[in-house]
């Protein structure tokens, strides 16, 4: 994992010490240093400085840091751990090396950020790549390919519960409650989404979640990990590309790009007939889940940003279209 803000370093936690002992990544003569990294708001989350070289050490916080009352297993942490494994299987290089899991926390290898920029740092410098954003696509079209109709995966993964508790409330289920006139429609696609069963789901496929590697994106933060709908991964990450259009705006051009590029390479590479469609309809839901459920992005703070958002997303939420370009399109319009 790489770092995103941090502290000085400081003396790690005598447990976390015990923990790599016992694993023998730490000798019993260390006395390694390390620093707590910041950025999230589910986990903690530390770079531990051994002889043998830097790890990161993840623990599954029971409480988000988030205004509203937000809780989550930290069973989480398990399927966070068996995520990153299956994905490296089916496209090795695509996440980090996870080393051992034990209790809470597991630990994996930690990746040198000046080789392992956050792709959304990159956004927010204005440096939207399409081709990068191809290979976004790419990647997880692998996963999910690699992992679709296969029941021991499935098996691996009895995650609904979780799921629903993390991502499909505080987003869809919370938004639901503000908005009276299309409660229906967001219901219907919680209830749609849940009951799906085609392939290993990531959950949080965000630029904040993806490292831009020497040889490609590196996916992070697998907390959501679920064997699910693929269309909520899809989903996921382009409404995250949108709502930079309305932060970013000198960007635009490019973000909308970006879109289109992760879109065609996606669909190019995945067989699942549905996924187009129920892409289209989940993303104007999660395009006001950003503004109006538990966990709105920190970036659009005014409040013309947010009713630009609600602009374009409730019209498709209640009359749903089949094709992300026709998303895109009223986007555009509707957003400028």
């Amino acid at each position: 994992m790489a770092a995103r803000e941090h502290a000085p370093a400081q003396t790690v936690n005598p447990a976390i010490v015990d923990l790599l002992r016992r694993n023998g990544l730490c000798g019993a003569g260390e006395n390694p240093q390390g620093e707590a990294l910041a950025g999230g708001v589910s986990s903690d989350i530390w770079r531990i400085d051994l002889a043998s070289g830097p790890v990161c050490v993840k623990r599954a916080l029971p409480r988000l840091r988030v205004s509203q009352l937000w809780e989550a297993p930290v069973s989480r942490n398990r399927y966070e751990y068996e995520w990153f494994r299956v994905a490296g299987e089916a496209m090795p290089g695509a996440v980090p090396r996870v080393l051992f899991r034990e209790g809470d926390c597991f630990v994996m290898d930690y990746l040198d950020p000046a080789a392992h920029p956050v792709w959304k740092e990159l956004l927010r410098q204005g440096r939207a790549d399409p081709a990068f954003a191809a290979q976004v696509g790419r990647t997880l079209a692998a996963i999910h390919t690699a992992t679709a109709g296969r029941e021991d995966v499935a098996q691996r993964f009895p995650t609904d519960d979780i799921f629903h508790a993390i991502r499909l409330e505080p987003y869809l289920v919370a938004t639901a409650s503000k908005h009276a006139d299309l409660t229906d429609a967001l219901l219907t696609l919680v209830e749609r989404t849940a009951k799906a069963r085609a392939c290993l789901v990531h959950g949080d496929v965000s630029p904040k979640n993806i490292l831009c590697g020497p040889r490609g994106p590196v996916f992070l933060d697998a907390e959501c990990a679920w064997y699910g709908d693929p269309a909520f991964d899809l989903a996921f990450c382009l409404n995250h590309l949108l709502l930079k259009c309305v932060w970013l705006p000198r960007a635009r051009a490019a973000l909308l790009e970006c879109f289109d590029a992760l879109c065609g390479s996606y669909l190019a590479n995945v067989s699942f007939d549905f996924v187009e469609r129920r892409t289209a309809a989940l993303l104007p839901a999660l395009l006001l889940a950003r503004v109006d459920g538990k966990s709105p992005v920190e970036y659009l703070t005014e409040e013309w940003q947010k009713q630009t958002v609600r602009r374009v997303a409730r019209p498709l939420i209640a009359s749903p279209v089949e094709r992300l370009r026709d998303v895109k399109k009223a986007w555009q319009e509707s957003s400028t």
